[in-house]
């Protein structure tokens, strides 16, 4: 059975912090032509998941999709990944992010850097971003177009003190941003696509086709090593919004898009 469980958006403010970044193009909350939406916790139960002649448990979730890591506090999760190709038309407005994260499966905080693209009016935009929720996200204006090679990391450096990177192999740019958030559970590792969020709840999933993410590793070991938990994206009637491979080497996957709703 899906079980939902809401997020509080009253009272948000942008965390403190400095941003440090490789390329001269600024950070913004409120860039030109972007909605703000949020990059929130998995709002998911679980459900029997039944492979290799046995019965698992995987996470259904209304936003997430992918694996997470749970079973201890983690430092570190990095993974690589190709920015998809969107497949927009009509008039309505479509969302997609893919990243990788500390928290945010099992606690009300993350800690997530990674990319976007949205739908808008039958036309794709691309960006990269990074997130410290419950604070609103950070956009980079950088160029981003479908088929740039990303690397993302978030690394817990202690104190409460913690460094997102992200960079466009393709395009030479990285960001790499210091933040500050006292109380943050790292209870889970996780590398995801997801329907970004808004005030009044999950949007609309962009068609992104399939994102293939690579290397994916917690604490410097393999994703695998540390019996992750697949995700998968349900609308709220439980069907499947996306599929999700399984895991190759411990480290790559893909997740493909089914439905936006």
């Amino acid at each position: 059975m899906l079980r939902r469980w809401c997020i509080p958006l009253a009272g948000l403010a942008l965390a403190a912090g400095a941003l440090a970044a490789s390329a001269p193009a600024a950070a913004s909350s409120h860039p030109a032509g972007h909605t703000i939406h949020l990059i929130r916790p998995a709002m998911h139960g679980t459900a029997p998941m039944v492979g290799s002649g046995r019965t698992s448990q995987a996470a259904q979730s209304t936003n997430w999709s992918g694996f997470a890591a749970h079973s201890k506090k983690y430092n570190k999760i990095s993974a690589s990944w190709v920015e998809p190709t969107a497949h927009c038309s009509g008039s309505g407005s479509q969302f997609s992010s893919f990243w990788v994260g500390l928290d945010g499966f099992n606690s009300r905080t993350v800690e997530q850097t990674g990319t976007e693209v949205d739908c808008r009016n039958g036309s794709p935009r691309y960006f990269g971003w990074y997130e410290m929720f419950p604070a609103f996200p950070v956009n980079f204006s950088n160029t981003v177009r479908p088929g740039d090679h990303f690397t993302g990391s978030v690394t817990f450096n202690g104190s409460g003190h913690f460094t997102l990177v992200l960079k466009d192999v393709t395009r030479g740019w990285s960001h790499t941003v210091h933040k500050t958030l006292s109380g943050a559970a790292r209870s889970s590792a996780e590398v995801i696509a997801e329907a970004p969020s808004s005030s009044g709840g999950v949007l609309p999933l962009a068609n992104f086709g399939t994102v293939h993410f690579s290397n994916s590793k917690v604490d410097g070991s393999k994703l695998g090593s540390a019996n992750p938990t697949k995700i998968i994206m349900v609308n709220s009637s439980g069907r499947a919004k996306v599929s999700v491979s399984s895991l190759s080497n411990g480290t790559n996957f893909s997740v493909k898009w089914l439905h936006s709703n």
